[in-house]
């Protein structure tokens, strides 16, 4: 079969998505996976974030810490430098490793308690002195909490445990105002009782005195003599009322209840935490009016305690106090909802009101874990019961106005610990979207499916905080991605070609390496014989970046390992192609709002840049106009770059200045902006120079197509296409008429 039948084939490929005749293998079944990541064959043997240690004990009870940094924190502390302690160094990062085994096979519970496991699995009869040093450290570690790794779990219990220390620290700033206003009252209404006729009587006189003198005293001789005069009752009734139903209130709360108070003893405490929006939304409307009736109970204790109680003015107010009266400070003084939706249950009808709640500012944090990331042709499919898809709901809730967002992937929560902490303390909705992996084939973990996400732009990590200031600078950031300013990350890869000749290429990872990791969509990919490789088969970021008439019959491709480490190419389909380019333009709207190629910025400057330019001129002119001088010919700043083989001399006019030939292609390169709009076109034919400013490299890398619509998308119209190279370049009458405002 010649080369043209065997391209023909993998052009059919990409076209339609179907396998015809050899060359085009089906990759089901070869574990195939990014070649990026063929050096993360074995997790527990390399030193990263998890598992974590949800810390609940000790000087860090709170946290969020990793199994490293607190391995790294003991070494430090009792590991001598130097040869003195490398064999505990060594003892210790073997039990580190042991417990990331325990954990990556699902062995989880207390810290202390995998670490004594740990332990025990190292002890070897001919170093039993392992085993009792390491049981010695595990005996001082100053803190504990429960494990956890990255799995399909994890991202709910770390939410949880980060709420629930958010709560805990609301609770206890409540509790403390509770019970001073508890203490107050009681002391008020025990006061008024010694002063009262009641309190006078023999058996108050003797149930308040205590010690052994008791039997020393006449308590009804006592009785006639210090109750003359006593009032049945020292406070007005009115008063008596509201101090006994304010203290009544607080006491019974069932918001922040004692946790000192006996089981069963007070009342039944409120559940805040839910798997559905419906069910949370419900019990914040239901427990509304009785929020209203605890801060009532709250101010009128105020009021009492500080005797500032006017019945006249306070009567009328209180009387009408209810829901709606309540404000967001009142409503901040209680606990949070925490909502974490199922994975696969974000479709269902009663998680339909999650973007009202939000937009509404209820006080409920809610986690939505993303499972599937393509985008499907098919009208409806992918989307969420509230309207939006899994990638796109984030974004959207930024828009919402109050409310805090985090958007990330599983394998990115510990990096991102601060802002979530921030987003628990948010008086008002948050909201956590989180990608934790799904459909991995056997032996790819879910952190590495998780962490590939994020990597290839499919599931960018972004942080929105809506008070952190008045500018979206302040408010949105992209610090946790990898090489932001690029539109895919770039790595080294290396590999020994046919003849065992070691090679280092970097590699972009895209969005179809990402998709490579996810068995479900092998129908998208075909392996290409090494024998039938080919300079027509474009890796995918390439092929993307080219004009897509000039692409011609080439097709695009990624580099994949299989479980032997070999090396292949896999050609990925046209429809998954239009899937990464869609993901390339949304990450570029983020850049966008994370001040990164933002065109509103570069717009100013190149007219500031302009205007420079255009006073600087016409102070050359004013000054050669006074003197008389000629100006030499010579290019002007940065055109020295934009000269390219093809170029000419320029003639000279009449009076001395410098022209350009309008038949030659250049660019003002003094003037350009760094939009990097060409380099999206075609960036081998334009570059930049020190500066960042573009010039044409190589005018033979490109077509005359290219150079117009270049010019066309110029931003400060600083791109001169010139006539064309190729006489017989297909459409040269339109491109030549498009052109014509830019020669």
């Amino acid at each position: 079969m010649d080369t043209a039948t065997r391209f023909s084939e993998q052009q059919l490929f990409f076209a339609t998505g179907r396998r015809h005749g050899q060359g085009v293998d089906a990759i089901d079944g070869l574990a195939l996976r990014p070649a990026l990541l063929a050096r993360y064959n074995d997790l527990t043997r390399l030193r990263y974030d998890f598992p974590l240690v949800l810390v609940d004990s000790g000087p860090a009870a709170g946290e969020v810490r990793s199994l490293v940094s607190i391995v790294n924190e003991m070494l430090g502390e009792v590991a001598p430098r130097g040869l003195p302690g490398e064999r505990l160094r060594k003892h210790v990062l073997r039990l580190e490793r042991e417990i990331r085994v325990l954990a990556g096979n699902g062995v989880l519970g207390r810290f202390a308690e995998l670490w004594s496991q740990a332990a025990a699995r190292l002890a070897a009869p001919g170093d039993p002195s392992a085993e009792s040093v390491l049981v010695h450290l595990g005996g001082k570690l100053k803190l504990d909490g429960e494990i956890v790794d990255c799995d399909q779990a994890m991202p709910v219990r770390v939410m949880a445990h980060l709420w629930q220390v958010a709560q805990e620290r609301k609770a206890r700033a409540f509790r403390a105002t509770a019970e001073r206003l508890i203490v107050k009252l009681a002391d008020i209404l025990r006061a008024a009782f010694i002063h009262s006729e009641a309190g006078q009587r023999p058996e108050s006189l003797r149930s308040s005195l205590g010690g052994a003198d008791r039997s020393a005293f006449d308590f009804t001789v006592m009785s006639r003599l210090v109750g003359r005069n006593m009032p049945k009752d020292e406070l007005p009734a009115p008063r008596r009322r509201r101090i006994e139903w304010a203290l009544g209130v607080l006491k019974t709360q069932p918001f922040h209840p004692d946790p000192r108070g006996a089981e069963g003893a007070g009342p039944e405490a409120f559940e805040f935490r839910f798997d559905h929006c419906a069910a949370a939304g419900a019990a914040f409307r239901a427990r509304l009016p009785k929020l209203a009736e605890v801060v009532r109970a709250i101010a009128i204790a105020e009021l009492e305690v500080d005797g500032r109680y006017d019945e006249a003015k306070d009567d009328p107010f209180f009387e009408h106090f209810d829901a709606g009266a309540l404000s967001a400070d009142d409503i901040a003084l209680f606990p949070d909802y925490l909502v974490c939706i199922p994975p696969g249950r974000n479709d269902a009808p009663e998680n339909a009101p999650l973007m009202e709640m939000l937009s509404s500012g209820l006080p409920v944090k809610v986690l939505v874990e993303a499972t599937d990331l393509l985008e499907e042709a098919s009208v409806g499919s992918g989307h969420f019961a509230f309207g939006v898809r899994s990638t796109r709901l984030a974004n959207t809730a930024t828009g919402l106005g109050g409310v805090f967002v985090v958007q990330t992937t599983s394998s990115n929560l510990l990096a991102l610990r601060d802002p979530l902490a921030r987003a628990f303390a948010h008086r008002g909705a948050a909201l956590f979207s989180v990608y934790a992996g799904a459909g991995a084939p056997d032996g790819l973990p879910l952190y590495l499916a998780a962490a590939a996400a994020m990597e290839s732009r499919a599931f960018p990590a972004f942080t929105y905080d809506p008070y952190a200031g008045d500018n979206q600078a302040a408010r949105f950031s992209l610090a946790d991605n990898p090489q932001p300013e690029a539109d895919w990350p770039i790595a080294p890869l290396e590999f020994a070609d046919e003849n065992m000749q070691r090679v280092i290429e970097e590699a972009p990872f895209t969005v179809a390496d990402f998709v490579l990791c996810d068995t479900r969509y092998a129908a998208h990919f075909a392996r290409v014989p090494r024998e039938r490789w080919s300079a027509a088969q474009l890796p995918a970021d390439e092929w993307l970046a080219r004009d897509p008439a000039q692409v011609g019959e080439a097709v695009p491709y990624v580099l994949a390992v299989d479980a032997d480490d070999v090396l292949h190419r896999v050609l990925v389909d046209n429809r998954l192609m239009q899937i990464v380019a869609r993901t390339r333009t949304f990450w570029h709207r983020l850049q966008e709002q994370g001040g990164i190629h933002n065109s509103h910025a570069e717009i100013l400057v190149a007219r500031e840049r302009a205007k420079w330019d255009q006073a600087k001129t016409q102070e050359l002119d004013a000054l050669r106009t006074a003197t008389g001088a000629t100006p030499a010919a010579a290019p002007a700043p940065g055109d020295a770059a934009a000269v390219t083989a093809q170029a000419t001399p320029a003639p000279t006019a009449d009076a001395g200045a410098p022209l350009r030939d309008p038949d030659q292609a250049w660019i003002e390169t003094a003037r350009c902006p760094s939009c990097n709009e060409c380099q999206l076109i075609n960036d081998r034919m334009f570059k930049y120079n020190d500066n960042k400013q573009a010039y044409i490299a190589d005018i033979a890398a490109g077509t005359y197509r290219q150079l117009v619509e270049a010019a066309e998308v110029c931003q400060v119209a600083i791109i001169h296409p010139g006539k064309p190279r190729d006489p017989n370049e297909p459409g040269l009458a339109e491109l030549l008429s498009r052109a014509e405002p830019f020669r």
